[in-house]
């Protein structure tokens, strides 16, 4: 019995050094940002050079991660589209993909582009280079550090994951209308889509808003002893909105949105790495853990129709 009991405690405590290894890192998430917000990349407009240099460097983290290529071998969804006066613009969406062998698929997104120097957008601040720390370096660096914990937590889940960097989400969201238009699997097998825009600049005062709170019956049942290990959450009920989960939702599926707020350096060239919380952030991920596992105890989640 003694033997038994020794066991048990080393196994606990292995167990838990091992989810301590794949919890969210601050440090990590820092590189990420460091990286994707750097004048190197010259704040990744679609179709430019640092626009496929963040692509790249997406593609390149999931490949170390571990995640499997989810588009006949490869990580990239090519995409045409136009916008306004401007046709044939190309960009893509980098996909990995976790095959748990599950009848269903739980889908995790942020996306990489920014916009660059202004060009297609028509911002403010012409020929400036618009680095987009927290717009949306800080996503992509959470889809990194979800992506590393459900891989690498040595737990099969009862879900397969696809891990997806959308590109064009700034133009229009145009990576997810190309993918719900064109998605690698039916719509009908997503239990869920969760997406991370802008949570990197967290305020005490107004807290982390988790936006698509009404868009499953069963969302209020899952957020149920969810602790905020000190960071402050508020639910928005809407499905819909200005990022990547609005694609999802008027396709039918539920959603989740991760967002920290607006503030003075959104959209201008002044959102810079320093100024992302990634201590912060890591606590937020932390949320969406918890509540990702909570929404994986329901075999299906029911979506609810908003007006």
């Amino acid at each position: 019995m003694k033997q038994i009991a020794i066991l048990t405690i080393w196994l606990a405590a292995a167990g838990a050094a091992f989810a301590q290894e794949t919890a969210p890192s601050p440090e990590r998430i820092r590189e990420t940002v460091n990286y994707l917000a750097s004048d190197k990349l010259k704040g990744r407009g679609t179709g430019t050079k640092g626009g496929e240099k963040a692509a790249g460097y997406v593609e390149k983290q999931f490949r170390q991660i571990g995640l499997l290529p989810a588009v006949g071998g490869q990580y990239f969804q090519q995409f045409v589209f136009a916008r306004g006066k401007h046709y044939n613009l190309h960009s893509k969406n980098v996909i990995g993909y976790i095959d748990n062998g599950a009848a269903r698929t739980v889908i995790i997104g942020a996306h990489y582009d920014h916009l660059g120097h202004g060009e297609l957008f028509n911002g403010r601040y012409p020929n400036e280079i618009h680095n987009g720390a927290d717009d949306n370096a800080s996503g992509v660096a959470g889809l990194l550090e979800l992506a590393r914990h459900y891989q690498q937590n040595n737990v099969k889940e009862p879900f397969n994951f696809l891990f997806i960097a959308f590109g064009g989400e700034e133009l229009g969201l145009h990576g997810s209308k190309y993918y719900t238009r064109y998605p690698l699997d039916s719509l009908n097998k997503v239990q869920f889509m969760l997406n991370m825009d802008m949570i990197g600049r967290y305020n005490l005062q107004r807290g982390v808003g988790i936006g698509g709170y009404g868009t499953a019956k069963e969302w209020p049942e899952i957020f149920k002893g969810v602790q905020d290990g000190g960071i402050k959450f508020f639910t928005d009920g809407s499905g819909k909105g200005g990022s990547d989960h609005h694609s999802f939702y008027v396709a039918g599926v539920p959603v989740l949105f991760l967002h920290t707020g607006g503030h003075d350096d959104y959209h201008k060239p002044t959102d810079d790495a320093p100024k992302v919380d990634a201590n912060a952030e890591a606590g937020i991920l932390k949320i969406a853990i918890q509540l990702i596992d909570n929404a994986m105890k329901f075999d299906r989640l029911t979506y609810v129709t908003q007006d």
